[in-house]
């Protein structure tokens, strides 16, 4: 059976570099974009198109904009308090918690990043994905509000969620609940009404979060056409997509956003 491979191509963000301690920056200018030209991303977007149409069968090009979401109240409370517990009476982290206003603040800023950059003909995504947990779906709603077309809606998919099990801020809410609460959002089918694959004893591990990542990049690669993708999501979703990728290390903040190029081939 064939299957994907996935590189970075590199030159064309500062982030392709790694980050030192491996801590990178929230939105670095231009979202690290080396060129500094006003034609930046027009010059930008004929590249990858150029890629594509030289490629040789069973070889695509995609650009990711991959967005961490913003600060939830399960980071504020993790270094006081771990990351198993519900709440202490004023905060509530989880399940599934809710952005801080640090966190509203922080996707405002990408959303801000996004509109300078909308001056320069930045390419916006023609495919948005998102977790299905709350702070993602909020980040994502913020930032790309009056960016994308009303008519354009962003997909919620499970393999998107943070690492799962034993860390309650890392258990979604129903189905139900998330249509009902996020109605300008798509749902993929797959995604059932409750979540059975959070284990209060087991944590997912690297392999593990790795493969679904994987399978998030293959259905991509296998079915969508649009070259420019945005994905919403996690720190454990990041780190597994920059592994699968074959991306340097780069530790992505609550807020952040990393571009990447990447090749994938069909062997």
């Amino acid at each position: 059976m064939s299957q994907r491979s996935y590189e970075v191509v590199e030159g064309f963000f500062v982030q392709e570099g790694g980050a030192r301690y491996g801590l990178g920056e929230v939105l670095p200018p231009r979202f690290g974009l080396i060129d500094r030209s006003n034609s930046r991303w027009k010059t930008f977007r004929q590249k990858i198109d150029q890629l594509n149409t030289s490629s040789s069968a069973g070889t695509q090009y995609k650009v990711f904009f991959v967005g961490r979401h913003g600060e939830g109240f399960h980071n504020v409370a993790e270094a006081k308090y771990g990351t198993e517990e519900y709440g202490d009476g004023e905060l509530i982290w989880g399940p599934d918690p809710e952005l801080t206003t640090l966190g509203k603040d922080q996707a405002k800023a990408a959303h801000n990043a996004w509109k300078q950059e909308h001056k320069f003909d930045i390419p916006i995504p023609g495919k948005l994905y998102c977790s299905p947990l709350t702070r993602a779906i909020h980040t994502n709603k913020i930032t790309f509000d009056s960016i994308i077309p009303q008519s354009q809606r962003t997909m919620i998919i499970e393999n998107l969620r943070e690492t799962t099990g034993v860390h309650t801020c890392d258990k979604r809410r129903t189905r139900t609940y998330i249509e009902q609460t996020f109605p300008d959002f798509d749902i993929e089918e797959e995604l059932i009404e409750e979540d059975t694959l959070w284990d209060a004893e087991v944590r997912e591990t690297h392999a593990e979060i790795d493969a679904r990542m994987r399978g998030v990049l293959d259905m991509i690669f296998d079915k969508d056409q649009e070259q420019f993708i945005s994905f919403t999501a996690h720190g454990g979703i990041v780190s597994a997509a920059l592994r699968v990728m074959n991306h340097r290390q780069y530790i992505l903040p609550t807020g952040g956003v990393i571009p990447i190029v990447v090749k994938s081939s069909i062997s």
